[in-house]
């Protein structure tokens, strides 16, 4: 991709303010998820966006089956843009797994982020011995034999689930853009994020983190937020946001909106 690749991913920004701040996007989702929290940041901030790669909103001819199978490809393109934009220092929000793109990020160059605020993330969706993820691998099968199957039916059936409040808008939007994504590359990319475990890295974060995480998330236990408070290596806090769902920048983006100031302020 190369010097295309802020063309290719999309990239914008938006506002005219002294500091910058990255929305990056979620599994499933594309920039238009942060479309109803932007207003509220862009007078004080230069907000960048863009699409991750595996997102229906990007040609998928740019998606690499054999580059992009870990999350470090996926890191390698963030850095990409921030230098390319020749940023020295943001504050990045991303949801789901785009937290642990800027969790790995940070790790790689600390001094590129002020703050990382990580809203519905986890090191590891499947459970361990002493670890609850909220998945067994025999059930998180099913559901990648479910989208191969059917993949129109799995949307209908998983857009709800994750968006886990009663906002119909939200499902739609959410299914809107699930469906935009070619299903061989959700997919990979899903066997890609549900194989990953990054808890042996959370500690080498040096970054002042924000976890964001609502009180019920069917994607991850809110057990998971606290595990990240205890083990990432940089001052830490939790914020429990009072709705339900993995979506909440969709599904409840005033009270999400509001949570984010406050960290960002702090």
């Amino acid at each position: 991709m190369g010097s295309h690749i802020l063309d290719a991913l999309n990239v914008r920004v938006e506002g005219s303010g002294d500091k910058i701040l990255v929305l990056a996007h979620g599994f499933g989702t594309d920039q238009s998820a942060w479309q109803r929290i932007l207003p509220y940041f862009t007078r004080n901030y230069r907000v960048i966006l863009y699409d991750l790669v595996c997102a229906g909103s990007v040609n998928p001819d740019y998606f690499d089956f054999r580059r992009y199978t870990t999350l470090d490809a996926y890191v390698d393109d963030l850095l990409y843009i921030l230098d390319a934009l020749h940023v020295e220092r943001c504050a990045y929000v991303g949801h789901s797994v785009s937290a642990m793109i800027g969790i790995l990020a940070s790790i790689r160059r600390p001094e590129l982020f002020f703050k990382l605020i990580l809203i519905g993330a986890s090191p590891r969706f499947l459970n361990d011995r002493d670890y609850h993820g909220g998945f067994e691998q025999g059930e998180i099968e099913k559901v990648f034999s479910a989208m191969e199957a059917n993949y129109a039916a799995w949307v209908s059936g998983f857009a709800p689930l994750a968006v886990g409040a009663d906002v119909p808008a939200a499902v739609r939007e959410f299914s809107r853009t699930l469906f935009n994504m070619r299903p061989d590359i959700t997919l990979f990319v899903s066997r890609t994020v549900f194989n990953s475990d990054m808890r042996g890295v959370l500690g080498l974060v040096k970054v002042p983190c924000c976890i964001i995480q609502t009180a019920k998330d069917v994607s991850v236990p809110s057990s998971v937020a606290t595990y990240l408070k205890e083990h990432l290596g940089g001052r830490s806090t939790v914020q429990w946001l009072e709705t339900e769902g993995h979506l909440p920048h969709l599904s409840a983006p005033a009270l999400l909106a509001r949570k984010l100031q406050t960290a960002l302020s702090q």
